[in-house]
């Protein structure tokens, strides 16, 4: 992954940002894991207090992409935890952002992959395997598509309609 910095991509690309091909999302995500910086073409799930389909997407080679999840912006469980963060790594995912919990927060920084939610919660979601894959997702006041570029770092966070040249 190139170096890039975020503030700089919306200076370079201003046209994309007037015309919505490039988006910026809301800054409501806190930010976990060893990878302060992270980019990759966008996987997407769409679930509700329910992270068995989390589990099956970062069981797969990542290949430098990054799982975007929404939540449903629940504050009552976590989707993501210490062992789904060492799969993630494990398996090549640049990174995870979740609308919605984390936990096992001290596990998750230390894993060298990205990861942004909304907040840390204690109690683990459930398993029913219930969701939806690979659907538009709307996080952060962005819709968000599957196939979509990504691009986080300590300023924020971007979706591109197409990777951009950095």
């Amino acid at each position: 992954m190139s170096s890039f910095a975020t503030a700089e991509v919306c200076d370079a690309h201003a046209s994309h940002l007037a015309n919505g091909d490039l988006r910026a999302l809301a800054p409501v995500f806190k930010t976990y894991g060893q990878c302060r910086a992270f980019s990759g073409p966008v996987c997407t799930l769409k679930v509700f207090e329910d992270n068995v389909l989390v589990r099956d997407h970062l069981e797969t080679k990542g290949e430098g992409r990054v799982l975007v999840i929404d939540g449903g912006g629940s504050m009552r469980c976590a989707l993501v935890g210490g062992n789904l963060g060492q799969l993630a790594q494990n398996n090549g995912w640049a990174g995870i952002v979740v609308n919605g919990c984390i936990r096992d927060v001290d596990e998750i920084n230390g894993c060298d992959i990205g990861v942004r939610a909304l907040a840390s919660h204690p109690q683990k979601s459930n398993k029913r395997g219930v969701g939806e894959k690979y659907v538009p997702v709307h996080i952060g006041g962005t819709l968000i598509h599957d196939g979509e570029w990504l691009y986080a770092d300590s300023d924020g966070i971007l979706v591109s309609k197409n990777e951009l040249s950095l």
